[in-house]
């Protein structure tokens, strides 16, 4: 297997696209294509791509990224003005931001927030504009049509926004990204879910930043990085490992704890990477203090924190003045651990679906299993519904979808589970770690750990070949809600690009359906989404204008938000039914 190549800054891309004459940037999508096919090898912190037989490519990554055009050299003889290095930085996985990348123990993200105007400036009106137009075009263009010289438009606006000091606008867009090149390349980790909600995050941002100030003005403009506060001493028991693997080439674990309160902290190890580090980092130790356990060990053990820093989010800090030392732990049934699946369920959803912790703790019986577009899920019922559990990755490296399949084999076992809710009209998370069918006492983590035939209880173990039962009826019903016609449409958009809805066709059956099923609003943005796509004025020569990506992109929008409220909506009462 090649070796990976490093993460290239966003600037670096778009600096080397626009450099490329009118020619080259026509021919850069297939000269990526090709360069994808060639030998890539690894020399410290250079990786060269051998172009030809005579010409190599390098990049230079002295601290694991791509920071510069000039790191970026090839040996051809139209160098550096040739089509190579563009399409090289186009082909890497985008670095992130390097102070998102490595948070500190001490950020200025504070002093940051403090001297935040009360509006926002010209400055910053300007970039995130350019990030609008940018979004928007790729919108209009669709996955096919957004090749490397709109992806770099794009990247550029971010870079751009990053330095107004947009950051949320600024990685966000830059996520966008990943997602389109994992699109294009056939990835099997992408989701069209994952790049829709991208771009309604993109477009909501720099919709809203313009008129904002205060405290919203703070929250869409973002921080640098993650302020880390002291937190004086903890008592941390752990609770299960995840990995990390992302598009953007980062990879690792990430150990969850909790305090006595039920307050939850996390200990991660992610660094550039692919899966072969997602899958060795449980057994990399764990950096925080001088503790000698690795994230595996920490999940079913605890940990005495001093002087610890953590993050908004929960996440440790792992500073000089960091005291760490291995603890006794606490089984799921015991206390304090055990507090966290007291909570009542429908209060867990209400607090995710509001913006906070999305782990839900539940305690579900195993039912069978269900073909579903995405793959194969796992059908439990738990808090009184039947919901379905699926896998946090498909990467074929991680376990997660064969534990999936061998935990479906065991109907009627009870389980005590860890799972991320996923917002849709029905019951649905990832299930993330559970506990042992037939050892008591014993924690998996879906992602790590891999279960064999021989762990299923002997009563209800099943042949591998043994066929997944259909989704109940009840389930049916809800996937055919009406709001899909709607959803399905927002969804065409992103993969299509605005030409795909602006094709011939009669959308008022749709709309008829969603207003006799109270959804008139719904059926408004329908209507309304088609017309912008379809809107093309002609001169007074009988020429087509150039397309509005505005007005298709406000309208994309606005059937987004109602789709995304909708469905919140819907899946707190499908929890609490």
């Amino acid at each position: 297997m090649s070796p990976q190549l490093p993460p290239v800054a966003p600037a670096v891309t778009a600096e080397l696209v626009a450099a490329l004459s009118p020619r080259l940037r026509k021919r850069l999508d297939s000269g990526i294509a090709k360069l994808a096919d060639r030998p890539v090898v690894r020399d410290g912190a250079v990786v060269r791509i051998a172009v030809d037989d005579d010409t190599d490519l390098e990049l230079h990554a002295p601290d694991g990224a791509v920071r510069g055009a000039d790191a970026v050299r090839c040996g051809c003889l139209l160098a550096p003005d040739c089509l190579h290095r563009a399409a090289a930085a186009s082909l890497a996985p985008v670095a992130e931001d390097t102070d998102s990348a490595a948070p500190q123990d001490r950020s200025a993200a504070e002093e940051d927030t403090a001297q935040a105007p009360e509006t926002a400036t010209p400055e910053q009106r300007a970039a995130v504009r350019a990030v609008q137009l940018a979004t928007s075009a790729v919108l209009e263009a669709g996955t096919d049509g957004a090749g490397a010289v709109l992806q770099a438009e794009l990247l550029r606006a971010a870079h751009t926004a990053r330095l107004a000091g947009l950051h949320r606008a600024a990685a966000t867009a830059v996520s966008v990204v990943t997602a389109l090149r994992a699109a294009r390349a056939a990835d099997p980790a992408y989701h069209l879910t994952e790049l829709a909600a991208g771009l309604y995050e993109v477009l909501s941002v720099a919709h809203r930043l313009p008129s904002a100030s205060g405290g919203e003005l703070t929250a869409l403009r973002g921080t640098a990085r993650q302020p880390y506060r002291p937190d004086g001493s903890l008592r941390l028991y752990g609770l299960f490992s995840e990995p990390v693997l992302t598009a953007s080439g980062y990879a690792g674990a990430v150990t969850w704890t909790a305090d006595a309160e039920g307050r939850l902290y996390q200990v991660s190890d992610v660094a550039p990477g692919g899966a072969g580090r997602a899958v060795g980092a449980a057994d990399r130790t764990v950096r925080i203090g001088d503790t000698a356990l690795t994230h595996r060990e920490l999940a079913r053990a605890g940990l005495a924190v001093s002087g610890a820093t953590v993050s908004p989010t929960g996440r440790l800090g792992a500073g000089a003045g960091v005291r760490a030392v291995r603890a006794p732990g606490a089984g799921w049934h015991e206390e304090p651990v055990a507090r966290l699946w007291a909570e009542p369920v429908p209060d867990q959803i209400a607090r995710a679906l509001a913006g906070g912790r999305d782990l839900l703790f539940l305690d579900v019986t195993l039912t069978g299993t269900a073909v579903e577009a995405a793959g194969d899920c796992l059908l439990a019922e738990g808090a009184g519904v039947p919901l379905r559990l699926t896998a946090a990755h498909d990467d074929p490296a991680l376990p997660h979808r064969d534990n999936l399949r061998l935990l479906s084999a065991a109907p009627g076992t009870r389980l005590r589970v860890v799972a991320r809710l996923t917002p849709a009209p029905h019951p649905r998370a990832q299930l993330l770690a559970a506990e042992h069918p037939t050892r008591a006492d014993t924690r998996l983590d879906i992602g790590l750990d891999r279960l064999q035939g021989a762990d299923l209880p002997t009563t209800t173990a099943a042949p591998s070949g043994s066929a997944p039962v259909p989704v109940s009826a009840s389930a049916s019903a809800c996937d055919e809600a009406p709001i899909h016609l709607l959803r399905r449409r927002v969804h065409q958009a992103v993969s299509g690009g605005r030409p795909v809805l602006a094709l011939p066709g009669d959308t008022r059956a749709d709309a008829r359906r969603l207003r006799r099923s109270g959804l008139t609003t719904a059926a408004e943005l329908l209507t309304d989404l088609h017309s912008a796509a379809a809107d093309r004025a002609h001169d007074v020569f009988g020429r087509l204008r150039p397309t509005d990506p505005d007005r298709f992109a406000r309208a994309w929008l606005a059937a987004a938000h109602y789709t995304r409220e909708l469905d919140r909506t819907l899946c707190l009462a499908a929890w609490t039914s």
